[in-house]
């Protein structure tokens, strides 16, 4: 399961079932859990821990340090969970002492070719990263979110849960959980109903959702007058209350 051209440092552990490919390294301080496959030509560096069942595609580079000015050589974490597929060429870097010191990965996440994320960011499950989309560091990305080609997204923002950010987009402030963001400059183009339909959502939450929608988006409210509506709303409603208390926890503000 280990090609003899692999380089793995004695300190390293390997759980069973795990294949690495010709040429890859893998440095000091990295776990790998059970039936992890690895392809030729992967670096992963330590202190580096790697779930079960993960796919990890030729020249992508893991746990190296930070692209950070501020980082002295600290010691921090890059966690990943557990089958996640990591295409060619990402970069996935670890924490800084700035933050918690880790950079946390998730379960269940598709990351395509070039996919590009920064110190300390969070990402959940279930998220699909499509090529060259990339994370400044310190961001957040809550569960099911989708990051069209090209989408780049600055240090601190937050995009919520079933939040779906379109190609290309250059995002500078939160997207709130269940929202769709197009353009360069990014506008929002309504729910992600697409996305939300596939997982289940019912009629009655997908109606809750479209008031919420409008409220914040279509009356031409203040900010803090929309919220109070939506607090109404919220009472009887899971969903809304996620994107309320979302939208009251925003540093950075919402697209809007």
């Amino acid at each position: 399961m280990i090609h003899p051209t692999a380089i793995i440092d004695p300190s390293a552990k390997l759980g069973a079932g795990v294949s690495i490919g010709p040429y890859s390294v893998i440095g000091a301080d990295v776990e790998i859990g059970e039936n992890t496959w690895i392809a030729s030509h992967v670096v992963i560096n330590g202190p580096t821990k790697i779930g079960c069942d993960n796919r990890i595609y030729q020249f992508a580079s893991l746990g190296e340090k930070p692209q950070d000015l501020k980082y002295k050589g600290e010691k921090t974490w890059l966690i990943i969970g557990d089958r996640n597929s990591i295409r060619e060429f990402c970069t996935i870097n670890r924490g800084t002492l700035q933050d918690n010191s880790q950079t946390c990965i998730g379960n269940d996440n598709l990351f395509m070719s070039y996919v590009h994320i920064a110190h300390d960011c969070v990402v959940g499950n279930h998220t699909v990263f499509a090529n060259n989309a990339s994370l400044s560091g310190h961001v957040v990305i809550e569960d099911y979110v989708v990051l069209g080609g090209f989408a780049g997204v600055l240090q601190t923002c937050r995009v919520g849960a079933h939040g779906f950010v379109s190609m290309g987009v250059h995002l500078d402030k939160d997207v709130p959980p269940f929202v769709k963001v197009a353009d360069v400059s990014p506008k929002p183009y309504g729910l992600n109903t697409v996305g939300l339909v596939r997982r289940g959502f019912d009629e009655v939450t997908l109606k809750k959702l479209r008031q919420a929608y409008r409220i914040i988006y279509r009356q031409g409210l203040l900010l803090k007058d929309a919220l109070v509506e939506l607090e109404m709303l919220a009472a009887d409603s899971s969903a809304v209350r996620s994107m309320l208390d979302f939208i009251v926890a925003s540093k950075r503000g919402i697209v809007r």
